[in-house]
């Protein structure tokens, strides 16, 4: 592919950038102009061309969500380089494998630390500099991002810009999406797919203030809601719902219209929860990092089932459901169980109802498991200990038995819990060993961990096997 095909910065301020000086396009506890925020941009674009970043060129962002986070993205695209997103809670030891991984040839950074892991945005004060042994691009790609390696580890998934441009189409072809004037308050990071292109990116396109808590508690997201008077939809994933869900009695937001989640599936407690403390539409959305939106039900009528996003395609095989792709997502060499002839190999057991195409997404299909010559759904096993009164957050995962990593509400219920398992699941499926923690391991984008070897080394409070 030719450089020139892909550096052309002009998509930025086309499909960005534009529009008039004094609207408000961003509120980051003080509301942002587009004029201010394209000031912003050519101000870091001259640093990062300082620092070395050119066209072709690759650059990493290890930022908190921030204003400073949006103005170098920006930035880095405009001037025809490839943005590389790290995510800032990532390690000392994680970023600098990330990194020696990845090779970008100019890396952006805090100058100075922050904290408050609480805290939706940050005041960063941030400084580029060269990486010695960075490689250009080589590629057709302007984003580069980690999947989110909540069942191990993390794929490089690179999009190009017609990629992203057609990902926000198919937003603005949606019914029930914010739409211009009104607000998105997004609780989801701008360093993954859901926050970066369903948030930030969209609200840019399509005239819609995207908004961010200052702190990301239940008080703080509803605090930020009652800021503005346009009609708002909340942006998250189900742990958003969940935390929303513990408000004993929300404040009156007549501006609060509705809500999307993203990410893993919502348990029907979580759902009947929000839904009966708000009063409010509450929307699904299916997809992945490597093409970002896939399929939505944003008006909760076709639960569980979702409609194809307009424009995709979506097969079952062999209980999988697939993507039509034109080229691998993935860079370096395409595994062809994830990638081939057109097609992404979703991970993701589902079925496609014939004439309608509704979907409905199962969960993992390495969440399938075989016990004995029986099939067992981890999936199952893990909703159904989700939901118990005891548990108050459960995952399932499989090696040479089925164990469970759980969090009780009440120290010492534990005996309960398997008594009600004893009730509600076959003997087959239920889980041999049950391990009490304090807290259950989540990615970067608030999706539960269900690698093992991370598990494995969350201290047992109460373990007990059931074998």
């Amino acid at each position: 592919m030719s450089i020139d095909l892909w550096v052309d910065p002009s998509w930025v301020d086309e499909i960005l950038l534009g529009g008039s000086e004094s609207q408000e396009c961003l509120f980051l506890g003080a509301p942002v102009g587009r004029g201010e925020l394209r000031r912003l941009v050519a101000e870091r674009q001259r640093e990062l061309a300082a620092a070395g970043a050119a066209p072709g060129g690759t650059v990493a962002l290890c930022l908190a969500p921030s204003l400073a986070f949006v103005a170098n993205l920006l930035a880095a695209w405009r001037i025809g380089a490839q943005a590389v997103l790290l995510d800032h809670r990532l390690t000392p030891y994680e970023t600098e494998q990330a990194l020696e991984r990845l090779a970008p040839q100019v890396v952006v950074s805090a100058s100075a630390p922050y904290g408050g892991h609480l805290r939706g945005f940050h005041a960063v004060q941030e400084q580029a500099r060269a990486r010695p042994g960075g490689q250009p691009a080589g590629n057709g790609c302007v984003l580069v991002q980690l999947s989110s390696g909540s069942t191990g580890p993390s794929k490089v998934i690179g999009r190009t810009a017609a990629d992203l441009i057609a990902e926000l189409e198919r937003y603005k072809k949606m019914d029930g999406v914010p739409r211009r004037g009104e607000r998105i308050v997004s609780l989801a990071s701008m360093v993954h797919v859901l926050g970066l292109v369903g948030g930030l990116m969209y609200g840019l396109h399509a005239g819609v203030q995207v908004a961010i808590p200052q702190r990301m508690t239940a008080d703080g997201i509803l605090a930020t809601v009652a800021e503005g008077s346009a009609p708002t939809t909340l942006l998250g994933v189900p742990f958003h719902l969940e935390l929303l869900s513990a408000v004993g009695t929300p404040p009156s937001l007549p501006q609060l219209t509705g809500m999307t989640t993203g990410g893993e599936l919502v348990r029907a407690q979580v759902r009947d929860a929000f839904v009966d403390r708000y009063g409010i539409r509450l929307g699904n959305m299916y997809g992945m990092t490597e093409v970002g939106v896939i399929a939505t039900d944003l008006f909760g009528e076709h639960r569980p089932a979702l409609e194809p996003a307009p424009g995709m395609t979506i097969r079952e095989r062999d209980g999988e459901l697939h993507i039509a792709v034109a080229r691998s997502p993935y860079l370096g060499e395409t595994d062809p169980a994830r990638w081939s002839d057109g097609w992404l190999h979703t991970r993701d057991a589902g079925t496609v109802a014939p004439g309608t195409g509704l979907l409905r997404v199962s969960g993992r299909r390495d969440s399938q498991v075989s016990i004995g010559a029986l099939k067992v759904d981890l999936t199952e096993v893990e909703h159904t200990l989700a939901a118990l009164p005891e548990v108050a957050g459960a995952v399932v995962v499989h090696g040479s038995v089925i164990e469970a990593y759980l969090v009780l509400r009440e120290p010492g219920t534990l005996a309960r819990v398997e008594q009600r398992l004893t009730e509600q699941l076959a003997a087959y499926k239920r889980p041999r060993v049950l391990h009490v923690v304090d807290q259950l391991p989540r990615t970067a984008t608030g999706k539960l961990v269900r690698d093992p070897n991370v598990l494995l080394a969350v201290p047992d409070l109460e373990g007990k096997s059931t074998r």
